[in-house]
């Protein structure tokens, strides 16, 4: 956890994710990292959940400043 420079709770995080799709009749197997962004009353949340469990995450994805790939601002998280 860490503060912005107003005290707003911040934490930084990588989401995993793995599951199988159908892609052109075939079974396939997808895994992507993506880094993410909670703040405030989110971030506080997000800290106290053990590593490794499962959640449905919503927000918006956002690049940033320095432009190298894109950040999910997690906005809610709830169990699948």
């Amino acid at each position: 956890m860490r503060y912005t420079p107003a005290g707003l709770p911040a934490i930084d995080l990588v989401l995993e994710h793995a599951s199988t799709c159908q892609e052109a009749g075939q079974a396939r197997q997808v895994q992507a990292s993506v880094k993410a962004v909670a703040l405030g009353s989110v971030a506080e949340r997000v800290q106290i959940q053990p590593v490794g469990s499962v959640w449905r995450f919503s927000g918006f994805l956002a690049t940033p400043k320095n432009g190298k790939n894109v950040i999910l601002h997690i906005q809610e998280f709830k169990t699948p």
